[in-house]
């Protein structure tokens, strides 16, 4: 733990600068005593911990130095956590907001929606008496040089692949797009070429190694379609660190736990960013002597 520590510091400051996009206060009569950025270092830190509001409280009563970061003299109650989450769950998705990149891959994934084991919901109970929903579903487009999420969907049914596809890149700027065959259709590769001026790298469903004609003329290369496998990466990465399962019930809260993950996974690719160019010292015999 100690030698990650600082690791941890950092995370809360990036966390407290992305927070500046939320007003400071949503009230004027607000008692002050924390601010919004405050709360969403927090809350976005118990993603990190993956734990619950009652377990980052107890992490900040234990570690004053991170108390120091978010400049806090006490703790705040869980439940003033989880409030606050209820408030901001029409603006969190603003604080994932990256919108150019060379190359993007589009896939989908789910999140558990309870703590109970799989063999539990099937097999214990396959006579019915415990029929409830698996999963939510989370599209996102990824920046495969850099690895971070540029945009998202959640979806509480099961759709089609598809209909999600033009919303993720409506708003990006881009040089390529992958998808896999459920991405295929008419439509999107048209949507990538006429309004991205992109070359979409999709393989055709009933063709093997074939990602159609740009424009009616030129055949499309899929060369870089093994860069599709970066959005996998970041899926196990977002589960193994932050946790598969969704401890909350509502919609709302469901979604809001999902986004504060992303917003987790990119705070700290970019702290992992800053520590592969940050200059290393060229002589280390004086650092200890």
């Amino acid at each position: 733990m100690r030698e990650y520590y600082p690791n941890y510091l950092k995370f809360i400051d990036e966390g407290l600068e992305l927070a500046k996009k939320l007003p400071r206060y949503f009230s004027k009569f607000s008692n002050k005593i924390y601010c919004n950025h405050q709360k969403l270092a927090i809350f976005v830190l118990m993603q990190k911990l993956k734990t619950t509001s009652r377990g980052v409280v107890s992490w900040l009563k234990c570690n004053p130095e991170a108390r120091l970061h978010l400049g806090v003299n006490r703790v705040p109650v869980h439940t003033t956590i989880l409030r606050f989450a209820k408030k901001i769950s029409k603006l969190i998705g603003t604080l994932v907001g990256v919108r150019q990149a060379d190359t993007v891959a589009v896939d989908a994934t789910g999140f558990e929606l309870e703590s109970k084991s799989y063999y539990y919901r099937t097999k214990w109970n396959s006579e019915g008496r415990m029929r409830r929903k698996e999963y939510m579903k989370l599209s996102i487009v990824v920046d495969t040089d850099k690895q971070t999420i540029l945009n998202y969907q959640i979806r509480k049914k099961l759709r089609n692949d598809t209909i999600d596809f033009k919303y993720l890149v409506k708003d990006l700027s881009v040089k390529q797009v992958i998808a896999d065959k459920g991405y295929d259709s008419k439509s999107n590769r048209q949507f990538v070429i006429n309004k991205l001026k992109a070359i979409p790298i999709i393989p055709k469903r009933h063709y093997k190694e074939f990602y159609g004609y740009l424009r009616g003329l030129k055949k499309i290369s899929g060369k870089d379609y093994h860069q599709r496998s970066k959005v996998e990466t970041v899926f196990s990465v977002i589960k193994r660190k932050y946790g598969s399962v969704l401890r909350t019930r509502s919609f709302v809260m469901q979604k809001v736990e999902i986004i504060s993950k992303l917003i987790a996974y990119n705070i700290d690719k970019k702290i992992i960013s800053y520590l592969r160019i940050a200059p290393q010292p060229k002589n280390k015999r004086f650092l200890n002597p």
